[in-house]
């Protein structure tokens, strides 16, 4: 069986003890074996952000998680700033820029719409992994393998414990079968959607 993987969740959320649903899912998982939580507006406040660092990081992480709320079909401004940064040319892509080759990234998102908007035929007009288009060619032009993202739609109704227990049930389940090789990652590249059993864990040594 090979190494686990090391999973980094670079969390992105401006006012985290908001949070309806993020900072729950964060604390499901902080403590899990194997992953890092790594809250960038409580390290960069000011968006100061410590590139060698960050880089460092990535380099000693095999799995990239954003995680983060869906915020005007993108994500949170230090997303962009840490993107804009973190990813220097001849480093993160490029002719001589394969720091990241081979490693895995998603995102982990909530949005206030249910997830019936977020079709063709609904409010937003595309799919949420049509949305993420710019994420997935980032992650490409890295070399990474970017799967589908992991969504807990309608966040405005999360009011309790209770209301989110069953995505960070599928949350840990997720990030356990990442970190021990026990997702098909072919399956977990072509899929809308990461939880509510739209992933199928495999032996371990497989994936």
């Amino acid at each position: 069986m090979a190494d686990p993987r090391r999973i980094l969740i670079l969390l992105a959320h401006p006012v985290l003890e908001r949070s309806r649903v993020n900072r729950r899912l964060a604390d499901a998982v902080k403590d899990l074996p194997g992953v890092t939580v790594h809250d960038l507006y409580e390290a960069y406040p000011s968006m100061n952000i410590d590139v060698k660092r960050e880089q460092a990081l990535l380099l000693e992480h095999d799995v990239v998680v954003l995680q983060h709320p869906f915020y005007w079909y993108s994500a949170p401004a230090i997303i962009k700033e840490w993107l804009d940064l973190v990813l220097e040319h001849g480093w993160a892509y490029g002719q001589h820029g394969k720091a990241l080759a081979g490693k895995l990234a998603l995102n982990v998102i909530s949005t206030g719409g249910p997830d019936f908007a977020y079709r063709p035929d609904g409010f937003n007009r595309f799919t949420m992994r049509q949305l993420l288009a710019p994420f997935d060619q980032t992650f490409h032009l890295c070399q990474m393998k970017y799967l589908a993202p992991f969504v807990v739609h309608a966040a405005m109704r999360v009011e309790t414990d209770e209301d989110i227990k069953p995505h960070v049930r599928a949350y840990a389940a997720l990030l356990a079968s990442l970190r021990d090789g026990t997702l098909d990652l072919n399956q977990a590249m072509a899929a809308q959607r990461l939880n509510d059993g739209a992933f199928t864990p495999q032996p371990a040594g497989n994936a």
